[in-house]
């Protein structure tokens, strides 16, 4: 079955929508029965939700909004539940999430032992590669939550995110495409969320579990979108090696360990300290050249133009994070441009949006 029947609701009023439900090569597409587009979700942001068994109800991981999909038809809920990774209505991939975290507890008893003689940095540094990714990701969502609020300082809630208006959404589109494109070279154990928001800042940010957060400011600084591109391949350098992870064990200290040993490791204060830790904390020289010499690579893989995340860093002083300096535990910046410059593919790049697309980029956040 390739399409069939659903109840659409957009999450920004309480209108209930009959629609059409298309089963497309890269997702799912919601139509009114006149043709009208209210959705295009691909099958790796499909999340299926809470539902009565007669029932499958799906939302769109990252979504701003609580917009939901619900399919009523068992065949044609099959079809889309053997498409969509992160839909299981047998439940077995929450009970492999159980005892992960189960395991984790076992062994975070046993990591804590071992304060005494090696230190919370050190214990970070040893534990980050042995977290399963289901603990980043949940994790990665606590952590969200307050640096969202934290970024968010004017409170405007689902309005901090760009490319959800009208006028915005072909930068959405946009945007999608060339993240898709990094991401299919990266292959990462887990799926990238990437968001620009409201903010003046020439930053970027990667969180734990796959959040990357754009500033508008970097896009409005950015002369084409390889620039933007080369950024973002930057950050999934950090998501790659789980530096935010890291970030965050270390300024969680001894509480969040502690949290983590009693079963609280997403909740009470420890998962605000460690949300102000990845705002304010800075990267050291090794972590930041590892994520550079990441995002050349990938530029590289990708067919784009890697010179691009050297002429961002020229632009912005070197920093690409919140909290980032020209400190002593940072490479020069002239420094890390000539190393990306170095390793950048000789060939001709293609670029990753065509003009039309760029233009489209650049007004994600124009507003309806």
């Amino acid at each position: 079955m390739n399409s069939g029947a659903g109840t659409y609701f957009d999450g920004v009023t309480s209108a209930r929508r009959d629609v059409v439900v298309e089963l497309t090569t890269g997702g799912l597409q919601v139509s009114d029965r006149d043709g009208h587009l209210w959705a295009q979700w691909p099958y790796e942001e499909i999340e299926g939700l809470t539902a009565p068994d007669n029932m499958l109800r799906l939302g769109r991981r990252g979504s701003a909004t609580l917009e939901r999909l619900e399919i009523r038809d068992p065949a044609f809920a099959a079809e889309i539940d053997a498409r969509s990774a992160h839909v299981d209505r047998t439940g077995a991939l929450q009970r492999s999430q159980r005892m992960r975290v189960i395991g984790w507890s076992i062994g975070a008893t046993a990591s804590l032992l071992l304060v005494a003689w090696f230190g919370v940095p050190a214990i970070a540094t040893r534990l980050t590669p042995l977290l399963p990714v289901t603990f980043e990701s949940v994790l990665g969502d606590a952590v969200n939550a307050q640096v969202r609020g934290m970024l968010d300082i004017r409170k405007a809630g689902a309005a901090f995110d760009c490319g959800i208006a009208a006028a915005e959404i072909p930068g959405r589109i946009a945007l999608d495409k060339l993240v898709r494109r990094l991401e299919a070279v990266a292959a990462l154990p887990l799926h990238l969320r990437t968001n620009v928001v409201r903010r003046s800042e020439a930053n970027a940010l990667a969180l734990p579990g796959g959040q990357v957060y754009v500033f508008q400011g970097l896009i409005a600084k950015a002369d084409n979108a390889d620039e933007v591109a080369g950024v973002i391949a930057h950050e999934i350098g950090h998501v790659a090696h789980r530096d935010g992870t890291k970030a965050v064990l270390e300024g969680g200290g001894l509480s969040f360990l502690f949290g983590m040993l009693l079963g609280d490791f997403v909740g009470g204060g420890a998962v605000v300290l460690a949300a102000k830790t990845v705002l304010q904390s800075t990267y050291t020289r090794e972590a930041e050249s590892a994520a550079d010499a990441y995002g050349t690579e990938l530029m590289n893989k990708a067919g784009g133009d890697a010179r691009a995340l050297a002429s961002m860093l020229e632009k912005t002083g070197g920093a690409t994070e919140p909290g980032m300096k020209i400190l002593m535990d940072h490479p020069d910046t002239k420094a890390r441009v000539v190393a990306i410059n170095k390793s950048a593919a000789a060939v001709s790049p293609s670029p990753f949006l065509e003009a039309g697309e760029w233009a489209a980029l650049k007004k994600i956040c124009a507003g309806s």
